[in-house]
Formats: C-alpha cells, structure tokens, sequence
C-alpha cells in the first residue's frame, strides 16, 4: 500500500479582514509534491490576497498555512522570508523584473539571492526553456507583454523552488496567448516537479488543469 504524499502546501480555515471587512475566506486545501491546481474565482474573490498570505507576504486574520510543514506566520520575518525565497517562486501579477537589468541578469540576481551563487549554465537553460534566448540581454521595457511574461515565469524558477504560484498569468491574454502561458507554466513546472498553484477569473484554463478549486467572493454581514 503505497503512503500518501505528505503535503507541501496546507490551508486550513483562512480568513483575511480589511477594517474589519472580510477580502478573502478560503476553503481547507492541501497540495502535495507535483500536483498541479486552478483556484478559480471572481474578481473580488480574494485571489491575490490568499497568494500573498501563502506565499507569507502578508499574515492573515485567522486560520494559518503550512509551507513544507511549517506554520508561515508563526516564523520570524526573517526566516519566512529564506522559506519563501528557497522554496516558492511567485509570477506575480504585475512583473516586477528590475528595469536596470537585463533578463539574464534579473534572473541572476533573483537565483544569487535565493541560492547565495549562481548557476549560470541553470539560467541560459531556463532562459531557453521559455523561449527567450534571442531576449536574453534585453531589459523589460524593450519586452512584450508575452515576453515579460515569460522572463517572468523563468525568473519564478531560477532557484528551482519546490513550489510555484501564479497570480492572474493569463488575464490580459487572448486565447492563443492564454493557452501558450498556461501550457509553460506546466510544462516547466512538470519538468523541475514543482507544485504548481495558479490563481485566476480565466475560465479557459480549467480544462488544463487536473484540480480546481473555486473561490468566492467573501459574503457581507447585512
């Protein structure tokens, strides 16, 4: 009888309150090692809030996340922040690749900061991987919005973390574009066995994914 995987995400009852008004109530969920999930919701749903608080970026109200079994708010910031860096990479919804660096050197600043060195060889493979050899010296400004996605996606998994989260990868794409984005994010994250988590409004992407979970929007108390 084989064990089950142990996870290496785990939400348990989680709840983030604004002034007092709830912006985002998640179910229970867990991810184990590999496994590839949609959270799917309107906007207003509290998406990139509940990526911000798995990712540690922000402590919420009530409930907690366990990262590789460790409770994220209870850490010190300092040590959440190593568990986040060597173990998540986050494609954030807007870009946040530094203007004055080339893509080589965004990702090579973001795997030196995660990793304490450098491995050159690993980032030309990442940059070719997403198709961005020709780019590879080129700064932000002078990418597409394509290509800063995907500068951005390599950058996520420049430290091949064990995890990979993405917030809204898809929602300013057409369809061509969308299926391009949603179909790298898998196959990159199937080729270093991350776990993936998307979280999105996109329908079009349910029928890539294996597991949704659908988020809604937080009731207001009347």
């Amino acid at each position: 009888m084989t064990t089950p995987a142990e996870p290496l995400i785990e939400v348990r009852d989680l709840r983030h309150e604004i002034d007092g008004r709830c912006v985002m109530a998640a179910p229970p969920f867990s991810a184990a090692k590999g496994e590839h999930t949609l959270l799917l919701g309107p906007s207003g749903s509290g998406k990139t809030t509940l990526i911000n608080v798995i990712t540690g970026l922000i402590t919420p109200t009530s409930g907690e996340v366990r990262i590789a079994g460790q409770v994220m708010s209870a850490l010190p910031a300092a040590q959440r922040d190593q568990l986040r860096r060597r173990t998540i990479g986050v494609v954030f919804q807007t870009l946040r690749l530094i203007s004055a660096l080339s893509v080589r050197q965004n990702l090579a600043l973001a795997q030196r900061l995660a990793l304490g060195a450098n491995d050159p060889e690993a980032i030309e493979g990442l940059i070719a991987q997403v198709g961005l050899s020709h780019r590879a010296d080129a700064r932000p400004r002078a990418l597409s919005q394509g290509e800063g996605q995907r500068a951005a996606i390599a950058r996520a998994l420049c430290a091949r973390p064990a995890i990979v989260v993405a917030d809204e990868p898809t929602s300013a794409l057409d369809d061509a574009n969308a299926a391009a984005m949603s179909d790298l994010l898998l196959a990159t994250a199937e080729a270093t066995g991350a776990t993936l988590l998307i979280a999105t409004h996109d329908n079009r992407l349910k029928a890539r994914f294996d597991r949704t979970l659908n988020l809604s929007a937080p009731q207001v108390a009347v």
